[in-house]
């Protein structure tokens, strides 16, 4: 069994940072990729942006492009969210999401059905 500890989410203004962590723990020598998802009130969940865990391909979300960074820790089994020019649409439940199958075809990183652990989320709050 593998679980995912999400940290790092807050209170920030508008143009503020945040660095979400999500850490995996047990067994974690098969992982494929990891990703961040987010789901805001009354909104379904979104992709936000993922990576490949050998090769580090990573792909973003267009709302988040050149503002997210998405960063992996191999010997740690964490991924990390760097977040900055946060705007209030930022606003959500961020989730951590991990894949143990096979060869993730990168077009298909943003698909939820690709993961097989969640975590259990961590919120951001963004205010004007």
């Amino acid at each position: 069994q593998v679980q995912l500890v999400e940290s790092g989410g807050g209170l920030v203004q508008a143009g503020g940072s945040l660095r979400l962590s999500c850490a995996a723990s047990g067994r974690t020598f098969s992982t494929n990729a990891m990703a961040w998802f987010r789901q805001a009130p009354g909104k379904e969940r979104e992709f936000v942006a993922a990576v490949s865990w050998s090769v580090g391909t990573t792909t973003y979300a267009d709302s988040v492009k050149g503002r997210f960074t998405i960063s992996r820790d191999i010997p740690k089994n964490t991924v990390y969210l760097q977040m900055n020019s946060l705007k209030p649409e930022d606003t959500a439940v961020y989730y951590c999401a991990r894949r143990d199958r096979g060869g993730i075809l990168r077009q298909s990183m943003s698909l939820e059905g690709e993961y097989d652990q969640w975590g259990q989320g961590t919120q951001v709050t963004v205010s004007p």
